[in-house]
C-alpha cells in the first residue's frame, strides 16, 4: 500500500540527546523548582517515575494525563491538584534549562521540510508521557515548528503509551490513515520498532540509538537522515513502477 504518511518520534531521532543525561538534568531542574514548596526531592522523583510507569501500561480507559496525576497524588496526596499551577510554570520557564544537554542537528528540521516537500503527511509521534507544553518546547529547541506537523502525541491527548502498539493504531486512527499507509521514524529499537506489528514500515534513525536487548537491527532500514531520505525515494520510485 502507498504510504502517505511520515510518523517522527522526537527524543533521540528530531532531537539529539542521551536520555540519561535528559533525565538527570531534568528531575534536577523539578526538584529544584519544587523543594521550597515542600516536595522532598527523592520522593518527587519517585512520584514521577510511578506515574511514568502507569502511563506506560495505560489500558485506554482515560488519558495518559488523568492516569498520571492519579498515580502521583498517591505519593503527596491531594495537594499536588492545587498544585497542578507549579508544574505548569515549571514547563513554561525553568525546563528550558534543560536544552542544555540536547544536542540540535540542522538535518532534522531539512529531513521532515523534505518528507512534506514530497507529499507526504507528517506526525509527531513522541511517547505521550509529557504534558503538552513540554513537548511544544523540545520540538523548537530541535529547530522545528509544531505547526511542521499535523498530529503532536501529548499526554493530554493520548491513551496508550509505547511500545503498545495501540498507541500507533490510536494515531492511525486520529489522521484517518491505516496503519499500512503509515513509515515510523524512530531511534529506540523496543518503542518505535513495535510499529511494525501493527504493518507499518519503520526506518530506524542510529544516531542516538536505543537498543536495550540488543537486537539485531539489520532486520529493519537503519541509518542517519541522508538514509532516511533516500529511503524515502525509494518508498517512492516503488510505488510509481
Amino acid at each position: 500500500m502507498k504510504i502517505t504518511t511520515v510518523l517522527f518520534d522526537l527524543d533521540g531521532t528530531l532531537l539529539p540527546m542521551d536520555q540519561d543525561e535528559f533525565v538527570k538534568a531534568y528531575f534536577g531542574l523539578l526538584a529544584k523548582k519544587l523543594a521550597p514548596h515542600g516536595y522532598d526531592p527523592k520522593k518527587l522523583i519517585s512520584g514521577i517515575w510511578a506515574g511514568t510507569k502507569e502511563m506506560i501500561k495505560n489500558n485506554g480507559e482515560c488519558t495518559n494525563e488523568a492516569v498520571f496525576w492519579k498515580e502521583f497524588s498517591r505519593a503527596f496526596g491531594d495537594r499536588v491538584l492545587c498544585d497542578m499551577p507549579l508544574f505548569e510554570e515549571f514547563y513554561k520557564n525553568e525546563f528550558s534549562g534543560a536544552k542544555a544537554v540536547c544536542g540540535c542537528n540542522e538535518d532534522a528540521a531539512k529531513t521532515v521540510a523534505y518528507v512534506k516537500s514530497r507529499g507526504f503527511r507528517t506526525a509527531l509521534a513522541t511517547n505521550p508521557i509529557f504534558p503538552k507544553i513540554a513537548t511544544l518546547s523540545r520540538i523548537r529547541w530541535a529547530g522545528l515548528e509544531p505547526s511542521d506537523f499535523e498530529l503532536i502525541t501529548t499526554y493530554e491527548n493520548s491513551r496508550f503509551s509505547k511500545p503498545n502498539p495501540l498507541y500507533y493504531a490510536d494515531i492511525a486512527k486520529t489522521l484517518g490513515v491505516s496503519c499500512e499507509e503509515c513509515l515510523m521514524v524512530g531511534n529506540d529499537v523496543s518503542e518505535d520498532m513495535a510499529a511494525q506489528s501493527l504493518g507499518m514500515k519503520v526506518f530506524l534513525l542510529t544516531d542516538c540509538i536505543i537498543n536495550r536487548e540488543n537486537a539485531d537491527i539489520d532486520v529493519y532500514p537503519h541509518g542517519g537522515f541522508n538514509e532516511l531520505s533516500e529511503y524515502i525515494d525509494t518508498l517512492l520510485r516503488e510505488e510509481n513502477n
